[in-house]
Formats: structure tokens, sequence, C-alpha cells
């Protein structure tokens, strides 16, 4: 957990700064015995600030930069567009729009009968604090043996399955590790956000190492490859629509058409119907969107 939300600017300016090496900074000849990354006053200059003042910055004690400066060290430490929003966001954080925090976050009947239309597609909601709130029959049927499936977080650093489920999971763990730092940064007083950090911290070492990374990114379209235990791998366009005035995602999974993964897709799609007809005739509940209620 961050040490406190006063000094958040000079963690994050740090350890971007320990992650920019001096040839991507523009160094072409740098000591082979330093320590990796760019050192203080190689920031400094490159920003157009003095070494001083960027270090004031990195201590906490430097609290009000000016905008022409937070753009100078965006551009030193190469930030993406979602890092350099966090980056404005901690210099400046009255800006940041008020978020009822600790509202219970709930999935809308209409969004429900949405996923219902889903019925080829694996589709789910996802909430701003990366909680997965509702699922159709088809990602209960990808995600099947998964556990901790409550939160993308949780299921990725706490379900022994995950290894073997994400293909990459170092890329998938960070991916989903700077959206979680996005939604502490867009709520920096939810206590939820701040007990699942708390969690995460405790009881895994590879989160601990992610985490202090600082790496910032908000969920977008992607593609994901998952290997499924008797599907095998797959390829998948998660397509991801932002729900008005909720701060939640609606995500489906696509396939390229007349590839491997659509006919793997298909041939799930086949198995849950069938699922669903045998219920149907023997009057088992037939399972549908699932609201958690979180």
């Amino acid at each position: 957990m961050d040490n406190g939300p006063c000094n958040l600017l000079g963690e994050f300016l740090r350890a971007r700064r320990e992650a920019t090496s001096p040839a991507q900074a523009g160094f072409l000849h740098s000591p082979s015995s330093r320590t990796p990354g760019l050192r203080r006053e190689e920031v400094a200059m490159l920003a157009g600030v003095s070494a001083s003042y960027y270090i004031r910055l990195e201590q906490g004690r430097e609290r009000n930069p000016s905008p022409q400066v937070l753009s100078a060290l965006a551009r030193v430490l190469r930030l993406e567009p979602d890092a350099i929003g966090y980056l404005y966001s901690l210099a400046h954080p009255w800006t940041r729009p008020r978020i009822e925090t600790g509202a219970v976050e709930r999935v809308s009947p209409s969004l429900l009968r949405l996923l219902q239309l889903s019925p080829q597609a694996p589709a789910m909601v996802i909430g701003r604090r990366l909680d997965i709130l509702a699922v159709n029959p088809m990602i209960k049927a990808l995600y099947e043996g998964m556990t901790n499936i409550d939160n993308c977080l949780r299921m990725i650093y706490l379900d022994p399955r995950a290894a073997d489920f994400y293909p990459d999971w170092e890329k998938a763990a960070r991916a989903k590790t700077a959206q979680l730092r996005s939604a502490v940064a867009a709520d920096p007083d939810d206590p939820y956000l701040h007990g699942l950090v708390e969690e995460l911290t405790a009881r895994s070492e590879d989160f601990r190492h992610i985490w202090a990374r600082h790496e910032v990114q908000t969920r977008g379209n992607e593609a994901k490859e998952l290997r499924h235990p008797t599907l095998g791998d797959l390829t998948l366009s998660w397509e991801v629509l932002s729900v008005s005035g909720t701060g939640q995602k609606f995500v489906a999974l696509v396939t390229e058409p007349g590839s491997d993964s659509e006919r793997a897709l298909k041939e799930l799609a086949s198995t849950v119907a069938g699922q669903t007809t045998h219920r149907a005739a023997t009057g088992t509940p037939v399972p549908s969107a699932r609201p958690t209620g979180r």
C-alpha cells in the first residue's frame, strides 16, 4: 500500500523514472555500471527544471507543479495517455470529479437483459472497482473451474489456475493492476479499494512487485489470449462499452470470423444451449445473467 496520499506523486515519478532507460530518454552512451533507469538529475535536465526542484517533487515537498512542468515530465518519462491523466490527477487532486464513496454497485435491469441477448458471445458487466457484477452463461462456461471470479484482481492473483488460464500471465496481471491503479486514482477515498489493495499486498508477492511499478491503464478494447481446459488456446477481442453515469463497463468477448477461436466458441455455445434445453425439459432453473449485488 502507498505510504499515505501526500506523496503518491513522488512515488509515481520515482517508479516511472526507474522504469525509463537512458536509451529511451535519448542518451546514446551511459556507464555500464549504472543502475537501471534515469537519474533524478537527468530527468530534471531533460524536463528543463532544476535538480533540487525535481528532488523536492519526488520527496513530496513540492506539491503544486505547473501544467508546463507536468507536460515536460510526461514527455521525458514517455507516459501513455492514461498515465498522463493519472499524473495530473495526483498533482491536482482537487480537479477530480466527486464519487459517492462506498456506494453499492448494482446492475440495471436493462443491462441484465442486454447480457441475456448475447447467447453466442461471452459477456459480463465489470464495476468501477473491477468487481465482476454480472455474467451470462457463456462467461460462466468459459471461466468454468476458476475461483475468485467476483473480482478481476482476485481472480488473476489468488486463483491457483490463473497461471494456466492466462498463457501470458504477467501481461494480463500487469494490465489488471494498471486498471486498479486508475480506479484508486479516480476514487482515492474508497475504503473498499484500499481494502482490496491491502488484501492483495498481504497475499501475493507478485502483486506487491507489479503494484510498485505504478503503471496506469483504463480498460479498453484489446486482444486477450486464454487457455481453456477443453477448448484449448483462444484469442478473443474484448469489446468494451462504458455504461453512462455508473463507471461500469459492458464487456463482450468476440472472435475473428473463420478462426479456430470462433469455432471453439460456437462449440461452447452449442454445449451451453444443450444444457439450457436439458434444464428446461427437466424443470431445473436456467441460469442467465447473474447479478452479484456488489
